[in-house]
């Protein structure tokens, strides 16, 4: 005899349902992925589905960039020719720092002739250059090291103090300039000093001797590079046999190893380390090609992540300590940038690599114009690939396989550019090789176009 159930489930199955919404974050969280999806597809296309290596992350292994490239990537290369010079070093901006209130630095009319060799951003309004300026023997000390600041992303400048001491040499002298926010900054290479109070006073930090070849800050924390060299003259990064990542609370705190595996790193001749950080985790590029990674807040050690294979050799440093040969750049803590750059009889050979996994694997996802030699990368989630060569500045924007040449808004300084970096999606800057050029450059369109921005007052 029906219990009256059977019927109480049908009425229930006839009903309406409305379905629930999605967790607060959920479209974003799919449009990532999606772009995610879209950004491998195109890495595979464009290396001939050709994964160099799939290793665990838990398994150093050697990772072979020489992977021949489909015959797209190749035609895509050659759709672009790089025609256009300017260069000098410099760092990349932005770390995500959290905004610190001004401590109104007194202002001075920019000094002239001033030369920047590096420049460093909080946010997309406020940042620094340091180098040299002034006359000789005219100079506010006996040193002609001078810092500028802009509020208004480069349209004006004024200056503000600098450390005292000369121009790099040998084991003396600064040239980089890096700032967590608008309070904590840092002034090195190869000395290391420390301002905590938007630069009115610059402390020197003892390194017993060692030099500070890079630098960079995220969250609450700098990380550098000591190193044991014997370079002369403004080659300070050179002829470096050893290694060591220190870390430090950018607000002031004792220098001190991050940890063994990331201590005395050598590849048994002069050569260089490279070191580029994301808001979680950091990346350290190592002479012999080894990959450190580990986390920016402090918390722990870093580890072996993987080993680049010898055709992809980290080169020898250039004159203001800023990388060659093996480019390592950052989108995320999961997806770096990896340019691979190596002489040929007919110009530079430029293999772009792609790593989805923090280093993990690679897979070839582009071959750069051969036109230039390559001085600097950068990467963000809207254009994949931002190169600076000493010839000019090439694109290949996200979800494409050609490359595009930047335009310029002015001539090009002669030498190239040295420097790229982009502190949004949309916004970076670049530095001239040659210092005497006196100008910031900057994109506010995802590289496409650039603009210069003379070093002087209003």
């Amino acid at each position: 005899m029906p219990d009256g159930r059977d019927d109480d489930l049908d009425s229930r199955l006839n009903q309406r349902i409305d379905p629930l919404a999605p967790p607060p974050g959920t479209f974003d969280l799919i449009k990532r992925r999606a772009r995610r999806r879209k950004y491998r597809k195109l890495a595979i296309t464009a290396a001939s589905a050709a994964v160099i290596v799939a290793a665990a992350i838990t398994v150093p292994q050697v990772v072979n960039l020489q992977v021949s490239p489909s015959p797209g990537a190749q035609a895509a290369a050659g759709q672009s020719s790089a025609a256009s010079t300017a260069t000098g070093g410099g760092s990349a901006a932005a770390s995500g720092a959290a905004t610190v209130p001004s401590a109104s630095p007194s202002a001075a009319p920019v000094p002239a002739n001033f030369r920047p060799t590096s420049v460093t951003f909080v946010g997309t309004n406020t940042g620094w250059v340091i180098g040299q300026a002034g006359t000789p023997g005219q100079c506010a000390t006996s040193y002609c090291t001078s810092v500028a600041r802009t509020d208004d992303a480069g349209k004006t400048w004024v200056g503000v103090p600098a450390p005292v001491t000369g121009a790099p040499d040998g084991a003396t002298g600064v040239s980089q300039i890096r700032f967590l926010n608008l309070k904590d900054g840092f002034a090195f290479g190869p000395e290391l000093f420390e301002t905590h109070d938007a630069g009115q006073t610059w402390t020197q930090v003892d390194t017993s001797g060692l030099r500070v070849t890079d630098l960079e800050t995220v969250g609450n924390r700098a990380f550098a590079v000591f190193a044991s060299c014997t370079g002369s003259g403004a080659d300070f990064a050179a002829d470096c046999t050893s290694f060591t990542l220190y870390s430090a609370l950018a607000g002031g705190g004792a220098w001190t190893p991050v940890g063994a595996a990331t201590s005395g790193l050598t590849n048994g001749s002069a050569s260089e380390a490279a070191l580029t950080l994301t808001a979680t985790r950091g990346f350290l590029l190592a002479p012999d090609g080894r990959l450190y990674a580990g986390p920016v807040d402090g918390s722990g050690a870093w580890q072996l992540m993987n080993a680049i294979s010898s055709s992809c050799p980290v080169g020898t440093p250039q004159a203001d300590g800023q990388p060659s040969g093996a480019l390592l750049g950052a989108v995320s803590a999961k997806e770096l940038i990896l340019a691979c750059a190596t002489r040929t009889p007919g110009g530079q050979k430029k293999l772009i690599f792609s790593s989805l996994n923090g280093g993990g694997s690679w897979i070839q996802m582009a071959v750069a114009p051969t036109a230039g030699t390559a001085t600097s990368v950068a990467a963000s989630p809207s254009v994949s690939v931002v190169l600076a060569t000493d010839q000019g500045i090439d694109l290949l924007p996200a979800g494409d396989i050609s490359w595009q040449q930047a335009s310029l808004a002015a001539p090009l300084p002669a030498g190239g550019f040295g420097y790229v970096g982009m502190t949004t999606d949309q916004q970076g800057i670049a530095l001239p090789a040659n210092p005497a050029a006196g100008t910031v450059w900057f994109t506010f369109d995802g590289g496409k176009s650039w603009r210069p921005s003379p070093i002087k007052g209003s």
